[in-house]
């Protein structure tokens, strides 16, 4: 079995580069603030995706995407609140995605992308 930490690190790469296949731009990865951390922050036209990467390897027993927990959606939107605040950056749209990948024993991995996976919690 192959050691989590760099499982996620490739599961973060691949979902990157779908990301920039979809025609995205990437403005951070893995960025941390005193709120906490958010794998991908990636412009899709004017709306700013803050996205929570979810990696598995082989067959696992939940989909990655059912791992973004109440508490994780809530840290998610303080980092991204903090983000926003930090740039200035009100005259954009912004979302929370998720993508799943799943490393595969063979073959290529599968990619999910769900775009507005969740809403921000209500205050």
């Amino acid at each position: 079995m192959a050691d989590p930490g760099q499982i996620g690190r490739k599961g973060e790469k691949l979902a990157r580069r779908h990301l920039k296949r979809q025609g995205y731009r990437i403005l951070a990865k893995n960025y941390r603030c005193p709120a906490g951390e958010i794998d991908v922050i990636a412009l899709d036209g004017r709306t700013i995706a803050f996205v929570e990467v979810k990696t598995r390897q082989g067959q696992a027993q939940a989909d990655p995407e059912d791992t973004v927990t109440a508490s994780k959606r809530r840290k998610l939107y303080q980092v991204a609140r903090y983000w926003l605040a930090q740039r200035r950056a009100d005259n954009y749209g912004c979302r929370f995605d998720v993508v799943a990948v799943t490393l595969q024993d063979e073959g290529k991995p599968l990619i999910r992308h769900t775009p507005g996976a969740f809403e921000p919690p209500r205050r």
